[in-house]
């Protein structure tokens, strides 16, 4: 059964890893929810919860949320919203923390717990790598063993392979999906392959990183724009390869892009949760010779077997032809006299586009035949089981596994086809409508990031302003957000500010396409407390915490990286005024009235006490109670602070575990050289401390005769 326990440390590491990550998506989310959806927040969540007259389950089925729940606590909507961020963060720590934690049951758990807070978190919770945990968290749900249970399996399952594949194809549709937008919506910067020199800027929060990968040379950045065409083109088609080494090259691959998009770029757990879909691409034997416990392999020997001399020619045929490819579709020139590699794309719109027609449907079927290899090998492995029980219990699983996965791989072909129209009216009918019906409950998703390169003619920013007598106005600074031209840029992730990422956004139209703007300077105006700390949590460094200004406007501006050769005042940014983003106003402007009538954002008079309580439920409890403490507590602080302090926790915890286990198991024995002991007869060892002669080991506390543990130290104290 060897072969059936190669997933078990892989597995292990991406049930890990996505635990990793849930702490980031709930403890940055929970930091923030006063500010964004309080009752004196920027978007209040009550507002999308409205009971009118319906039962739970009608509420249910219309908006599937735990959030109906709160009232029945004596909560409110977004107290009911912290608890749910508390527990998500304490489960996900614990599964990080403790391996028997890291049980379908908690994974299911923590799934619900997020799609409960995505359902509410309007436009600041839909960014697709939220869309992304939803989807891996539910496929962590059938990956993940039933431990919590006694009759459930630890250690391996036949269908293991079978659940696995769904993760790989889940990292394919992302990873291919993100790569053919680029070239499909015209983008002129994909196309002339200068998207970098402008990304580094432009991008929402970048790093110090970005600077100075934004002073690299043209050629350079160039040469990088085809390198990630072909990790999220070319390479993606390697995860369905049967040569363990041609996947292990693409894992590397994606993991290199990963790891510079995190140097140069804030973009909280997305990288992150990548990397440990990656995770899939990984076999046993690879993962316990990073741990330094490899399985034993035969080599090839000499001569060669068949097997070994065409696998290896099989690999070196694709990296070839991997090159070739590269080559021709991006015309590689080494020019010797300037020293720089010449790049440029080979081929046209229409002949993309026909490329692009004619391997999706054969991609899908590439996956077909890798995922029906998966299910014939987990059926075989449940025929290997040993007891009849048994063998019928673990074919039960692989039968409701492997539908599973089929269903969820059939339903994924409509939004991966919605990269290719012609292919996507190619599907059964029943699969759209099929997708139709799971299709809130965010089981599958459709994936393309970077689709257009913004801030080609500067990285547009939105600057707020606050006065008290209008004539003279003080700039306000937000904590992670560009703005201070001689400020570094800020190194968040795995945070994410919510807020400063709609700004971004914000700043890229008109102020009339951002509603929850004008709510925004509301709340500014009103000196709410809990949306000032989404700018500045030490809010002594806010410009106006004495006392709320009495008007605000914004500005619009454009941002560009300062060079070296500038020998600019400011190291790390010149910016230049465009136009005004939005007109000064202050309390009662009839603008700014407007604006918020408009967009149903006007403040409503505060609830009775202990009106939309259930019988039962009892306002103002310890649960409340709970609640505050935990968020005075947590108030001081920012969100970068709070992650990784409980990851800091997590590493401590971890190493104390490993020393206390190491002391335990106590110092290795010192070993003698001596006289080698002579064999017997059949090449064993004698009787005094070493092997008998049936392979068992002697009788001075090792193994008897008859090949039984003796009681040793812990049968004296059984005795006693």
């Amino acid at each position: 059964m060897a072969a059936a326990a190669e997933l078990a440390r892989p597995r292990a590491l991406f049930l890990a890893g996505l635990a990793a990550v849930y702490i980031a998506a709930f403890g940055s989310l929970y930091v923030q929810i006063p500010g964004l959806y309080g009752r004196r927040g920027l978007l209040p969540a009550r507002r999308v919860l409205r009971p009118a007259g319906r039962g739970l389950w009608q509420q249910l089925r219309d908006v599937p949320t735990l959030l109906w729940l709160g009232p029945r606590l004596g909560l409110d909507t977004e107290q009911a919203m912290e608890l749910l961020c508390l527990l998500g963060t304490l489960g996900a720590l614990g599964a990080l923390l403790c391996d028997a934690l890291r049980d379908c049951l908690l994974f299911a758990t923590l799934a619900a717990f997020y799609l409960s807070l995505y359902q509410v978190g309007q436009v600041f919770l839909y960014f697709q790598w939220d869309s992304l945990l939803l989807e891996a968290g539910f496929l962590a749900v059938l990956v993940a063993p039933l431990r919590l249970l006694r009759w459930g399996s630890p250690a391996w399952r036949p269908h293991d392979g079978v659940t696995f594949w769904a993760v790989r194809w889940l990292l394919f549709r992302l990873m291919f999906a993100s790569g053919v937008v680029k070239l499909s919506s015209r983008c002129p910067t994909w196309w002339g392959l200068t998207a970098l020199t402008y990304h580094y800027e432009s991008q929402c929060i970048p790093t110090p990183g970005a600077w100075l990968a934004h002073q690299l040379p043209l050629w350079f950045q160039k040469l990088s724009v085809v390198g990630t065409y072909v990790v999220e083109v070319a390479v993606p088609v390697l995860f369905f390869a049967p040569l363990r080494r041609l996947r292990l090259f693409a894992f590397y691959c994606q993991v290199l892009l990963q790891v510079l998009i995190i140097l140069t770029g804030n973009y909280n757990f997305f990288n992150a949760l990548t990397i440990v879909l990656a995770s899939s691409l990984l076999d046993e034997q690879h993962v316990g010779r990073w741990l330094g416990r490899p399985r034993k392999r035969q080599g090839a020997g000499w001569p060669p077997r068949p097997g070994w001399v065409l696998g290896t020619l099989l690999e070196l045929s694709t990296y070839g032809l991997l090159l070739c490819w590269t080559v021709r579709c991006f015309g590689l020139e080494l020019d010797w006299h300037r020293r720089v590699l010449e790049s440029r794309v080979a081929f046209t719109y229409h002949e993309f586009t026909t490329w692009l027609r004619t391997v999706t449907l054969p991609l899908v079927g590439v996956a077909f035949l890798s995922l029906s290899w998966e299910i014939l090998v987990a059926l075989y492995r449940c025929f290997c089981v040993r007891g009849c029980f048994w063998k019928l219990w673990a074919t039960l699983q692989w039968a409701i596994m492997a539908t599973a996965t089929v269903g969820l791989f059939a339903v994924s072909l409509v939004p991966f086809t919605s990269i290719e129209h012609e292919s996507s009216t190619k599907l059964w009918p029943g699969v759209q409508r099929l997708f139709g019906a799971v299709e809130r409950f965010q089981l599958v998703n459709s994936y393309g990031l970077f689709r257009r390169m913004t801030g080609v003619g500067g990285r547009p920013e939105v600057i707020l302003e606050g006065s008290y007598d209008g004539h003279s106005w003080t700039e306000i600074e937000f904590m992670y957000k560009p703005g201070n031209v001689s400020a570094a840029p800020a190194v968040v992730a795995p945070h994410q500010p919510r807020l400063d990422w709609q700004l971004w956004f914000a700043a890229l139209g008109p102020h009339q396409s951002s509603p929850w703007f004008s709510a925004l300077l509301l709340r500014l105006l009103q000196g709410q407390p809990d949306v000032i700390r989404l700018v500045q949590t030490d809010e002594s460094r806010y410009p106006f915490h004495a006392r709320p200004p009495t008007f605000l406007r914004a500005q619009l501006y454009k941002y560009w990286f300062t060079a070296p050769s500038e020998g600019s005042a400011a190291p790390w940014w010149r910016r230049q005024r465009v136009q005004e983003f939005f007109p000064a106003v202050s309390l009662g402007d009839p603008t700014l009235e407007s604006l918020l009538s408009q967009h149903g954002l006007k403040d409503q008079p505060p609830p009775r006490r202990g009106a939309g309580a259930v019988p039962g439920s009892v306002p103002g409890s310890v649960l409340v109670s709970v609640l505050g403490s935990v968020r005075r507590l947590c108030q001081p602080y920012s969100g970068p602070a709070l992650l990784w302090s409980l990851y800091l926790v997590a590493a401590t915890a971890a190493l104390l575990r490993a020393l206390a286990r190491r002391a335990r198991r106590g110092p290795a024995p010192a070993r003698h050289k001596g006289p080698r002991e002579p064999r017997g007869p059949e090449g064993t060892r004698g009787t005094d401390g070493t092997r008998g002669t049936d392979g068992t080991r002697g009788t001075d506390g090792t193994r008897g005769t008859d090949g039984a543990r003796p009681e040793g130290r812990h049968g004296n104290k059984r005795k006693k």
